[in-house]
């Protein structure tokens, strides 16, 4: 069987080419788009436990976390709650580093628990009008204390390098809290996020039931999962997903069924003519029972890793339709 299915193979080479292309098209699609899931669940991590916090506070139904917008006026009050420990205000600013694609620039107050984390390698701390960059940032960049970098149009110059050991902060840059709130355009008043670290012993899950009820129109996330289901943006992405993946199977499966057709198609003329007394029939049923099988092979064989690569991955389309 198998000597008889490579021969076949190699003996219509545009057919199996066309073939072998449906496939890729709906294997290279959803590999592509389950990439994207896990690109949402990696950059909902890293804004949840920015500064080495246990959980984060944003504006509840942001388009995503990092669009949220919270009043510096509340922190008074989150910081008596008996479950916190410490919380500060953060000002995000994504993709703001020029020649660092995804880089985060976070600004904080010089003192914050934040601030404390920073292992300085060179340089100075912390101070106003002037950027601390991470040591992988540094070296991508080649900066230096003196330097100059760019964030959000404006030219800072480089303070001091630090590391932190994590590495979406050491890819970045951090600013005083002013600093950061003016580039981002906003008041004094306003801010991305508020970092928690929650009190020993205490339950991130207990700790977000009691701030919900606490500040009803803000959301606590101390999970990436739940980060990508609080932006509904990334809720639309996660829906899409899903969506395009069967999509971009049943592409994959209907370029095999056309070409397989045609194949059936092809012998069917010879056959048909044979009947006519034309030429001689020389189609069978093991003929078109043999097109048919091979492209449900085909087509299973393309749809293996998808379907495995869907059970076995901690989908954020899962998430959005809890």
């Amino acid at each position: 069987m198998l000597p008889l299915v490579t021969a076949n193979l190699r003996r219509r080479s545009a057919r199996t080419f066309l073939t072998a292309a449906g496939v890729a098209v709906g294997v290279a699609a959803v590999v592509a788009l389950l990439a994207l899931s896990a690109g949402l669940n990696n950059s909902a991590a890293q804004f949840v436990h920015l500064g080495g916090a246990d959980l984060g506070l944003f504006q509840r139904d942001a388009g995503d976390p990092t669009s949220s917008v919270l009043p510096v006026t509340l922190l008074p009050r989150l910081r008596a709650q008996r479950e916190v420990a410490q919380a500060t205000p953060l000002q995000l600013l994504v993709d703001a580093v020029g020649g660092a694609s995804g880089a985060i620039v976070i600004g904080f107050e010089p003192g914050s628990f934040p601030a404390r984390q920073l292992v300085v390698t060179a340089g100075n701390g912390m101070s106003p009008g002037r950027a601390m960059v991470g040591d992988l940032l540094a070296s991508q960049l080649h900066l230096r204390p003196g330097s100059v970098v760019r964030v959000s149009g404006r030219r800072l110059p480089v303070a001091g390098v630090y590391h932190t050991g994590l590495s979406y902060e050491d890819s970045g840059a951090v600013l005083t809290l002013n600093d950061a709130q003016a580039i981002a355009e906003r008041t004094p008043n306003e801010v991305t996020t508020f970092a928690v670290k929650l009190r020993p012993l205490t339950p991130a899950a207990k700790a977000e039931r009691e701030l919900t009820k606490t500040f009803p129109g803000l959301v606590p996330i101390s999970d990436p999962g739940e980060a990508v289901r609080a932006g509904s943006s990334t809720v639309l992405i996660s829906k899409a997903v899903l969506l395009v993946v069967v999509l971009a199977l049943l592409i994959g499966g209907l370029a095999v069924a056309g070409v397989r057709l045609g194949f059936v198609e092809s012998e069917l003329l010879p056959g048909a003519l044979g009947l006519g007394g034309f030429i001689s029939p020389d189609l069978t049923a093991w003929g078109v029972g043999r097109a048919a099988l091979i492209g449900v092979a085909i087509g299973t064989l393309g749809a293996l890793y998808p379907i495995w690569r869907v059970t076995r991955m901690r989908s954020v389309v899962a998430l959005a339709l809890t």
